[in-house]
């Protein structure tokens, strides 16, 4: 091992091993989402579902930018990309857990996921009956005090750290 390999070693990880950490945690976290929605039965609110965006941008970017970007410039800009959305996407998370605290107006038509259109009178009399209005005012879960709103918005900001150091990294190698 060369004197320029091993300082290389000691400054972090390289910006591609970043990028791939970053995507391979926003997809672990969309599978979180889908765990708790379709084995545990938590209905996404709006806002639920809004903070999903972020993350599913992020895998997208992380998997492009893997196979396409090979310079360090290139890097550079998806490291910087995959910390915008982090950033967007903890803002979404402190916002939604805000509102589910009461300390921030949550949207007007924050009721979940829209019903299938109803075929005649019975079919909507019957989704009427059966449907739930999910609010996002109302925390489905939580765990230490905290509820997914809250975990997201705290998984992010790590997520928003670590591409900062990648960027932080690319500078120093």
């Amino acid at each position: 091992m060369t004197l320029s390999a091993s300082a290389a070693q000691r400054s972090g990880p390289t910006p591609r091993r970043v990028i791939a950490l970053v995507g391979l945690a926003c997809l672990a976290l969309i599978a979180g989402a889908w765990f708790f929605e379709i084995v545990v039965g938590l209905r996404p609110c709006k806002l639920c579902l809004e903070q999903r965006l972020p993350h599913y941008a992020v895998i997208g970017l992380a998997a492009a930018g893997l196979v396409l970007a090979r310079s360090p410039r290139l890097q550079g800009l998806v490291l910087l990309g995959l910390a915008a959305l982090m950033a967007w996407s903890a803002g979404l998370g402190v916002y939604h857990a805000g509102v589910e605290w009461g300390w921030f107006a949550g949207p007007n038509d924050c009721g979940g996921a829209a019903a299938p259109a109803a075929a005649g009178v019975q079919d909507f009399m019957k989704q009427l009956q059966t449907t739930r209005v999910i609010a996002c005012t109302e925390a489905a879960w939580r765990w230490l005090g905290l509820s997914l709103a809250g975990w997201n918005a705290l998984a992010s900001l790590g997520l928003l750290a670590l591409a900062v150091l990648g960027l932080r990294g690319r500078a120093r190698v």
